[in-house]
């Protein structure tokens, strides 16, 4: 009965804990940087001290909703990769496409998500410290980029090594890119992907797959 008894418990604050997270994005499309725990918990209709015991501090609600949004991009990014019928030059296009329509889609999340407040012209406490866990998702997102190039790439000796500058080279430049695009949109994203592609495609058009993998 116990037992029973905890696991109901634990089911019921990982419900609560989604709900809680679902109600923050609601706050963070309406307000981006902005979004404050004040305005996240009356969102949700409960108290800021009870959005602290699920969340800990600001930082643990970042870091719960960075991860969330991380997940399903990098999920969109794998499927990309693993398009059908796609030669390895759609596939690297695809995958900058799909980056970017990402925040296209939701920039007020990509804002909250790597934008302190006060570039919102926010007062800094009224937001999250941006800075402290923005690098941390962008190199997550660089560990699992270079993961898939080693599984797929055949890149000789030194290739693990390799497969990490690779990862977290094309990480970075994706968000620099992409975050100049979104701010000031000097083209159309087809030809931003484009270009994307032509600086990236050197050395990935010459390399073969890895024989025991899953194919790029």
């Amino acid at each position: 009965m116990d037992t029973t008894h905890r696991t109901e418990q634990q089911r019921s604050a990982e419900q609560r804990r989604r709900e809680l997270l679902e109600a923050a994005d609601r706050v963070v499309l309406r307000d981006g940087p902005g979004a404050s725990m004040n305005a996240i918990a009356a969102e949700a209709g409960i108290t800021k001290p009870i959005l602290y015991r699920h969340f800990g501090d600001k930082g643990g609600l970042y870091r719960a909703l960075a991860k969330r949004h991380t997940d399903a991009l990098l999920a969109a990014l794998r499927a990309a990769l693993d398009a059908p019928a796609a030669d390895r030059r759609r596939r690297v296009e695809a995958t900058l496409d799909t980056y970017l329509a990402a925040i296209e889609a939701r920039p007020q999340v990509y804002r909250f998500l790597m934008h302190p407040a006060e570039e919102a012209g926010l007062p800094a406490e009224q937001g999250f410290d941006v800075g402290r866990h923005s690098a941390p998702l962008l190199r997550r997102m660089g560990e699992e980029l270079a993961e898939v190039i080693a599984e797929r790439v055949d890149l000789g000796g030194g290739g693990e090594a390799l497969s990490r500058v690779w990862g977290h080279g094309i990480v970075g430049m994706m968000h620099a890119a992409g975050d100049w695009w979104l701010g000031e949109r000097p083209c159309d994203r087809a030809a931003l992907v484009s270009a994307l592609a032509d600086l990236l495609w050197g050395r990935l058009a010459g390399a073969d797959d890895r024989v025991d993998g899953p194919g790029f």
